[in-house]
């Protein structure tokens, strides 16, 4: 089997392409990312890019048609990857997530591959109200991040047919540790400002829900998504990734984080204009389709594993939110380098200083 992984150079591929290397071991697992954030490593004791059998570079809005020869699954996780990002970079955005994203799945279906893996989000439901949503709710997306997942759903839907299986997989919001970790992120959040300073400042009255899942129990799901037959699901599934366990509100994910690091304070913003972003999911359907691979770790768990990383780290940055462990600082900062243009093109690369020459 030959899989390429796009955007494996971001927080949730380390995990993606190690989980698929021990479940696969025969297979060629090939890396493509733009290398944003390729610097931005946590810990990791081997890079994590050593687990491939070899990594490419470029832009997915760009990737070579060529580099799908003889691909049997695609894992599609390339994105501009949250709320902040698609706020500032807004057309970037729907160019990386959706255009970029189906140009793909075009090339990945004329070129033969069977399986085509995609990275949806639950953020697509926004303001969901009380009710836990199916996959068949009403969407509400409100950022551009979560329109450019409902885009690219409706748009991979007819492309999808026999012997191109499409799998959109809307996960709950990501947590735990990575060799690439980002704390833009509700639970990974909460620990930093515990270790660093003692305090969880939450941004908003603590009230919305949120559910969550480990990026290790992601790389399970994708895992059943690229071997999954058509006859599971059929030939077009989307399917929310996720357990019921694991919805919570805002408030909740603090109380536990300050559990597990006592003499932490919490403090919540009674004047925080209302969080629309609030929904409960219901992950019924993916745990009658993949029973075998249903999330396994635990909050409590999470949190700790999270803790011990940082503190491993010797991490004591109260101003982590100003910091390159927030992607979008990291963007901002190519940018402003000039390393970056404005629709998040690599600039071309400077010519090399001349050498002088040295007398006789």
């Amino acid at each position: 089997m030959r899989i390429l992984i796009t955007g494996n150079m971001g927080y949730v591929g380390p995990g993606v392409v190690r989980h698929l290397r021990h479940t696969f071991p025969a297979a060629e697992l090939i890396g493509y990312d733009a290398g944003y954030f390729a610097h931005c490593l946590t810990g990791a004791p081997r890079l994590p890019e050593a687990y491939l059998d070899r990594q490419e570079f470029g832009d997915v809005r760009t990737l070579p048609a060529e580099l799908l020869a003889g691909v049997d699954a695609v894992v599609h996780l390339a994105a501009i990857s949250n709320d902040p990002m698609g706020q500032t970079y807004e057309e970037a955005t729907l160019a990386v997530n959706h255009r970029a994203g189906i140009r793909l799945a075009e090339l990945a279906k004329a070129a033969g591959v069977r399986s085509f893996v995609f990275a949806s989000s639950c953020s697509i439901y926004g303001a969901g109200g009380e009710g836990a949503k199916t996959e068949d709710s009403t969407l509400n997306p409100l950022t551009a991040y979560a329109r450019s997942k409902v885009l690219s759903e409706q748009d991979l839907a007819p492309l999808a047919g026999p012997g191109f299986t499409v799998t959109c997989l809307r996960f709950a919001t990501a947590c735990g540790w990575s060799d690439r970790l980002r704390l833009d992120l509700v639970v990974n959040d909460f620990v930093a400002g515990a270790v660093a300073s003692g305090d969880i400042n939450i941004l908003s009255d603590g009230t919305p829900w949120r559910p969550l899942i480990h990026v290790l129990d992601m790389a399970r799901a994708i895992e059943w998504a690229v071997a999954r037959e058509a006859s599971n699901g059929g030939e077009y599934l989307r399917v929310n990734v996720g357990t019921d366990v694991w919805n919570y509100q805002v408030r909740e994910l603090a109380a536990a984080v300050a559990e597990a690091l006592p003499g932490t304070s919490v403090r919540l913003n009674a004047d925080a204009p209302p969080d629309k972003r609030s929904y409960r999911v219901d992950f019924s359907l993916f745990k009658e389709l993949a029973p075998d691979h249903q999330p396994l770790r635990t909050l409590a768990g999470t949190i700790a594993e999270l803790r011990d990383g940082l503190q491993a780290m010797n991490f004591h940055d109260a101003e982590f939110r100003s910091s390159t462990l927030m992607r979008l600082r990291v963007l901002g900062d190519l940018r402003a380098s000039g390393a970056l243009g404005p629709d998040l093109a690599w600039a071309p690369a400077p010519a090399a200083p001349a050498l002088a020459e040295v007398p006789a």
